[in-house]
């Protein structure tokens, strides 16, 4: 008797549902890259039919997004998302420049050297990565780098408060990372500024500290209005 082999294929297992933290890092990244456009108002029921699962997991991961400032959830209406207002994000930006100035003029007195020492290892622009990493890895290392001096300030109250700022600002300060030369510059600029630090010259890390500051809103701020402008143009035309 002769046996031949059973050609058919063997079925796929099902792929597992998505879950609530799955659902939430899809959306956030549509959110911060601009494929759920500002304002646009999205509902249970179609994500849950987009992810394939039921409306729990969606309604945590929405929920989530809201308490972080993503989405504004409006009661029988649905969920939108978070609009962008140029002249808010410069509000913030301006009490972000008053709470680090005053956390460089505390540091400068408090935080040790080495500990200044470690922070410009990390930073010294040789260990910049030959390829830019991805805009979330970057942006969490610039944020770092700023929590460490707002930490070594030694008040916990004010680097509560630049904590709360970064977060309303995260969605345009990603996109200061958009080129491999930002990466470069903000490994230069910080380990000048800890310099100046190691020198306790706190008027040299003030100036310093107030130019990388501008320059990175500039160029988050001037990208963010391009990519507005574009999907304006896009809805438009559908």
């Amino acid at each position: 008797m002769v046996h031949t082999q059973d050609t058919a294929e063997t079925p796929m297992p099902p792929r597992p549902a998505a879950s609530p933290r799955d659902i939430y890092r899809q959306l956030k990244d549509m959110i911060l890259g601009f494929t759920l456009y500002p304002g646009a108002r999205v509902t249970e029921n179609e994500l849950a039919v987009r992810f394939g699962v039921s409306r729990t997991p969606v309604r945590e991961a929405l929920q989530r997004l809201s308490a972080e400032g993503y989405l504004t959830i409006r009661p029988k209406q649905g969920c939108f998302v978070r609009d962008i207002d140029i002249e808010t994000i410069n509000h913030y930006y301006e009490v972000r420049i008053g709470l680090e100035m005053r956390a460089l003029e505390l540091a400068c007195v408090s935080m040790p050297d080495n500990q200044i020492k470690k922070l410009a290892t990390v930073w010294d622009p040789q260990h910049a990565p030959k390829q830019p990493p991805p805009m979330e890895t970057m942006v969490a290392r610039d944020e770092g780098f700023h929590m460490a001096l707002a930490s070594g300030a030694g008040n916990s109250i004010l680097a509560g408060y630049l904590k709360d700022v970064n977060e309303h600002i995260h969605i345009v300060r990603r996109l200061d990372f958009t080129e491999a030369t930002r990466v470069e510059h903000t490994y230069a600029e910080h380990h000048e500024i800890l310099q100046r630090l190691l020198e306790r010259d706190v008027d040299g890390a003030k100036t310093l500290m107030l130019r990388h500051i501008r320059k990175s809103a500039d160029v988050a701020k001037a990208i963010t209005l391009t990519q507005l402008a574009q999907q304006r143009i896009r809805a438009r035309a559908r």
